[in-house]
């Protein structure tokens, strides 16, 4: 679901001002969230700590951590968003050893290396970095991966509300106003969802329903459930859903230097969340 938001998102923004289209996808997504939890029985009420939280969970991870991806997708293709995300994982355990001092393992150090090789191969092509905005996006990309790290890692241990399907309807809502907000200072122009397109109308209910509500439910869960790399794992997919799909839908170019950099670093995913060991670490440790 998440690989296919890249498409989709790339779709609505080449129509819709890129803030106002994620305040519209989360702040909906929340309010048909609380509708169906009332019809559930299910309590919304929270205390203030737990909606302070929620707004700085949705703060980094929607207002921030999405809505700036979605205004640099404007000016790099879905693939290599998706590609420059898919190193995720090294950067909440590059975070999980500033901010909680958590000794990083020696396969994830493999892992590393290869995700700073892959990274580098995927943003040093010439034919990327000389397009119109290209750089800017890419920086602002990466500044969108610390708050998703930040995020994680903030979500892991804070005081949110236990009922994950209540959780992400606050950080949807707060997040989507935020957005809102943010849109305004900007001066994007609002326009009804009647006067879009009926190819935008239904992108924004594949991004609401499926790619907002569904798999967003499900990450605030795994958050909660397993550990941050852990959840981060999720990028070995969506690369791959995401350069496949732009190359079919919006014929976007796929790079033989973009398919080594997916493979080494997806490869260095890998070493991070491993739990094998080589065996000449295993040397070193008798």
């Amino acid at each position: 679901m998440w690989g296919s938001t890249y498409l989709l998102n790339k779709i609505a923004v080449l129509e819709l001002p890129p803030f106002m289209l994620a305040s519209f996808r989360f702040t909906t997504a929340g309010i048909l969230i609380f509708v169906m939890a009332k019809l559930m029985g299910i309590q919304i009420s929270i205390t203030k700590k737990q909606l302070l939280n929620t707004i700085i969970a949705g703060f980094l991870f929607l207002s921030f951590g999405n809505g700036v991806v979605v205004w640099a997708l404007k000016y790099v293709d879905t693939g290599f968003a998706a590609l420059e995300i898919s190193a995720q994982p090294l950067i909440i355990l590059l975070l999980m050893r500033i901010l909680q001092g958590k000794r990083i393992k020696p396969m994830s150090v493999i892992g590393v290396i290869l995700g700073i090789v892959g990274i580098y191969l995927l943003v040093s092509q010439k034919q990327i970095i000389t397009k119109e905005g290209s750089v800017m996006g890419m920086v602002m990309i990466f500044a969108c991966m610390l708050s998703w790290g930040y995020g994680s890692l903030f979500v892991g241990k804070a005081n949110l509300p236990t009922n994950y399907f209540v959780n992400t309807g606050y950080q949807m809502f707060t997040g989507g106003i935020i957005l809102a907000l943010m849109s305004l200072c900007f001066g994007e122009n609002w326009t009804s969802p009647f006067v879009w397109t009926t190819k935008v109308q239904l992108v924004m209910i594949l991004l609401v329903i499926f790619g907002s509500i569904l798999a967003f439910t499900s990450f605030n869960y795994l958050l909660k459930t397993v550990s941050p790399e852990k959840v981060a794992t999720s990028t070995y997919v969506n690369p791959i859903v995401a350069l496949i799909l732009g190359w079919y839908f919006l014929n976007e170019q796929i790079t033989f230097q973009s398919v080594i950099a997916a493979v080494v670093l997806l490869t260095g995913v890998y070493f991070i969340n491993t739990k094998k060991t080589l065996a000449i670490f295993e040397r070193f440790k008798q």
